[in-house]
């Protein structure tokens, strides 16, 4: 694959800039959302997932249903249902959807977060949990006869499922978390291990830390890696610069106010946001391009950090990325719909013509 790119529909909207508007459940919204990813050449859309948000498979299936190309990266946090039930979930899904799902496993970097939902493991404990999940997930996926399992968490006796994922061996896995222990979990089963936006010797750092655990599992040529970024366009480099000022004034505003915001610690427990907010104490703007303001601003809530420039520079950007190893990026902007529209018609296919470009040349050396 030369380079995927993932967006990222939400159930109503809101973002940095946007206080919470219309039902908790907006299905016109998350419709127009869905097209304009589709219409713009994204290959997939993120549904994420927290303790207090409407179910994601629901908005995956009316996602499925609105779309016809655009696939789906639905975010599944292990431990409130049975693995094999999980399994059964997904591979339905897939079938709806002709194939077009995969699962983005995240298994939780925040206690208060977890014990919203009722678990009270601990971080480690959260990793070895999911490590023995998708063991299971997994055999669900593929076994031709009824299995066993008995494990630390869960025990199963004589399961076969009758429905089986319609991409082949199963959906992809993507994996997120930053943490000594998301990382082995993820050598050993993430096709995907997604990163958040750092500086390019970060992720070279966190590739090379991610390849070698793969390595203990004869994986190290098969993962692959995501990067997430907020990018910020506009005709000049000036330009976008003014607007990303214009981005962190108009969010002060938000951040104060929005649940989606003020029910986040000051002090993230999350290794990730430490990771971003390690890059904002580094200054406003890190390498050539990367912002960190919005980082700094809500203390790395998510995915905050952004590419700031023309088209050009930010395509530019993004190529930089993928020699380091990044074949997938995941990119949402601050004007959720009308950005996802702008990506697709200015930014998408520059990065594509600069990688596929490169490819040739270096086929044809």
């Amino acid at each position: 694959m030369s380079v995927e790119f993932i967006g990222y529909v939400s159930h109503q909207e809101s973002s940095e800039i946007h206080l919470p508007h219309g039902p908790a459940v907006n299905p016109s919204y998350i419709a127009s959302v869905a097209h304009a990813h589709e219409y713009g050449g994204f290959d997939r859309v993120l549904i994420a997932h927290s303790s207090a948000s409407p179910d994601g498979f629901q908005i995956a299936s009316f996602v499925a249903q609105q779309t016809k190309r655009l696939g789906i990266l639905l975010a599944h946090r292990p431990g409130f249902v049975a693995p094999t039930l999980a399994a059964r979930q997904f591979a339905t899904l897939d079938h709806f959807s002709e194939g077009r799902v995969a699962v983005h496993v995240i298994s939780g970097g925040d206690d208060t977060e977890q014990q919203r939902d009722g678990d009270y493991l601990s971080h480690n404990d959260r990793y070895r949990r999911t490590d023995e999940y998708l063991d299971v997930v997994k055999r669900a996926w593929t076994s031709d006869a009824p299995f066993d399992h008995e494990g630390e968490f869960y025990r199963v006796s004589g399961h076969r499922s009758q429905v089986r994922p319609l991409q082949k061996p199963h959906l992809p896995v993507y994996f997120g978390g930053s943490s000594e222990a998301a990382i082995e979990v993820a050598g050993k089963h993430a096709d995907v291990y997604a990163l958040w936006g750092e500086s390019l010797a970060a992720v070279k750092e966190t590739i090379a830390k991610v390849r070698a655990a793969a390595a203990k599992h004869g994986r190290e040529r098969h993962i692959r890696f995501s990067l997430s970024l907020r990018p910020i366009l506009a005709s000049t480099e000036e330009a976008a610069w003014a607007r990303a000022e214009s981005i962190l004034a108009r969010a002060k505003d938000v951040v104060a106010q929005s649940p989606n915001f003020t029910r986040r610690p000051k002090d993230p427990k999350n290794v990730g946001s430490q990771r971003l907010l390690a890059e904002a104490e580094k200054g406003n703007v890190v390498d050539t391009r990367l912002w960190t303001g919005i980082a700094a601003l809500t203390r790395a809530a998510g995915n905050s950090t952004s590419l700031v420039g023309t088209p050009r520079q930010v395509a530019d950007a993004l190529v930089e990325y993928h020699r380091l190893g990044v074949t997938t990026f995941l990119i949402r902007g601050f004007d959720p719909l009308e950005d996802a529209l702008a990506y697709g018609r200015d930014l998408l296919p520059l990065v594509r013509d600069a990688i596929d470009g490169g490819h040739a040349r270096a086929a044809a050396a």
